[in-house]
């Protein structure tokens, strides 16, 4: 059973992943489209937020999944054949990928400012502070990982023979694995977007016995509901994908071949989870 695994596991990503990317990139070009063309939409810092979301996920869709289906279906692997497409491309793919969380978390916090009661706090609420945090951030996570492509090296494996592009820094690795991998772009975000997922949701659950313009209320339902959607589908497919990353690094010294694909598998098929969750949100907005 465990030796057809890793034939399973390619089908997966081949077929999977083509009809993801294909969803993907098609569904978060329209919600750009949308976000950019209505003017109601255009004055939303969450759907800007949104916006800038939908940029980045579609260049983790491309950077991402889409090398590892041409890895697995045609045998094609542009980091084996060129260190520094190996160094832009996973540099490019972290970046969108910190960014598009930031975007998800600074969405949803929004949404809890401007339907909370004070009046203080909705303040914050606003397109300056929108473009300001998003650069900001942005600022940030690029400094954070500017030592990323400096240590990824064309590594050839002992076992298979085969060119792999990888970090053969010790301090480095770590940092990676646990800073970037499971933290960064893993529960902390995940926690985030969740807690104040439930309190923006909270709020406009309340919103209807306040005194605020029927258009303003709607428009924040809407904005809540669809954010806070995309929330929980984020949670549910990233969470599983993270945790095999822990159990990965955790099991890193079994040496049990049978064990390896096991893990190999469901490790390929969290990922392939993960991945839906941008054919899904493009598909709900």
């Amino acid at each position: 059973m465990s030796s057809s695994l890793p034939f399973i596991g390619q089908q997966i990503t081949i077929y999977g992943g083509s009809i993801i990317i294909g969803a993907g990139v098609i569904g978060g070009l329209f919600n750009i489209l949308i976000f950019l063309s209505l003017k109601t939409f255009r004055e939303s810092t969450s759907a800007f937020y949104l916006t800038v979301m939908s940029f980045v996920d579609i260049g983790q869709l491309v950077f991402g999944l889409f090398s590892r289906v041409m890895i697995y279906g045609f045998g094609i692997d542009w980091n084996a054949s060129s260190l520094p497409f190996c160094k832009i491309r996973l540099t490019l793919f972290l970046i969108c990928s910190v960014v598009s969380y930031t975007c998800l978390c600074l969405a949803i916090f929004d949404q809890y400012l401007s339907t909370c009661t004070r009046p203080r706090w909705q303040q914050w609420s606003n397109m300056k502070t929108a473009y300001r945090l998003t650069i900001l951030f942005t600022f940030i996570w690029v400094l954070c990982l500017i030592p990323y492509p400096i240590f990824l090296e064309h590594v050839i494996l002992p076992t298979t023979g085969a060119v792999t592009c990888t970090i053969i820094n010790t301090s480095m690795a770590l940092y990676r694995n646990y800073f970037i991998d499971l933290f960064l772009t893993g529960y902390i975000p995940d926690f985030i977007s969740v807690l104040f997922g439930i309190l923006a949701y909270r709020n406009i659950r309340e919103i209807s016995y306040r005194t605020v313009p029927l258009v303003r209320r709607e428009l924040d339902k809407q904005l809540t509901v669809m954010v806070f959607v995309q929330v929980i589908i984020n949670f549910i497919t990233n969470v599983p994908c993270v945790t095999m990353i822990a159990v990965a690094y955790a099991t890193s010294n079994i040496t049990d071949p049978v064990i390896l694909d096991i893990l190999q598998f469901i490790s390929t098929v969290t990922i392939v989870i993960f991945y839906t969750y941008f054919a899904v949100s493009s598909i709900i907005n």
